[in-house]
């Protein structure tokens, strides 16, 4: 993951940044359970190089299912990876599995 994506390590570290980020945020979901970890090492160069891409006008937070569990209930995540795109805290958008380069651009791109 590169530097433009934010890797909350709890929680309140996640909300945190909700709530000093003015604008969309793309909010990654990943598992940290066995079935999970490819896909979403998958994802993750998807999620970078998107968070490249709109840098700027997108804040990208990658969070770990298990250490954000609140957030990954709030935003009704049930699998890994998933993706919700939120405008002022609020779910404008969801994206689950393992999406490719031209599904996230697109769900970022209807909501920007």
């Amino acid at each position: 993951m590169g530097k433009r994506v934010h890797q909350p390590r709890e929680d309140a570290e996640f909300d945190f940044i909700l709530d000093r980020t003015e604008g969309p945020v793309l909010a990654y979901f990943i598992g940290t359970w066995p079935k999970a970890i490819e896909p979403c090492r998958t994802m993750d160069l998807v999620v970078g190089a998107v968070a490249d891409a709109y840098a700027g006008r997108l804040t990208v937070v990658r969070a770990d299912m298990t250490r954000c569990p609140d957030a990954t209930r709030r935003y009704g995540i049930t699998g890994a990876p998933s993706c919700v795109l939120l405008k002022d805290g609020e779910a404008v958008a969801h994206g689950a599995g393992p999406l490719t380069h031209t599904e996230v651009r697109e769900l970022v791109d209807a909501h920007l």
